[in-house]
């Protein structure tokens, strides 16, 4: 019997854990800064964060970018297979209210 595994069960556990369905929500909306982030999260820690966040980016759903300007900062924001994404979490929204 052939092993294969059913995408929507891979992208659950892409977004499984504590912080990552947030860190795409807060994605969503504009790109994201790890200290806002920590701000943002009640009870995240830095640790925690910059797992999630190099998860999601290993999953090619988040880009980390480098923002040159001074102060140096990095913001990470939605990739392309992130982006293509929204509609199906906007379909799970509706059939959830």
């Amino acid at each position: 019997m052939e092993n294969t595994t059913c995408p929507a069960e891979t992208l659950l556990k892409a977004l499984s854990g504590k912080w990552k369905p947030q860190l795409f929500r807060l994605a969503l909306e504009a790109p994201i800064r790890f200290n806002t982030l920590l701000r943002q999260l009640p009870g995240a820690t830095r640790q925690s964060l910059a797992n999630a966040l190099k998860e999601l980016e290993a999953q090619e759903l988040l880009k980390r970018i480098v923002i040159r300007d001074k102060p140096l900062h990095v913001e990470y924001t939605l990739s392309e297979k992130g982006r293509a994404l929204i509609p199906l979490f906007l379909q799970l929204e509706q059939l959830m209210k």
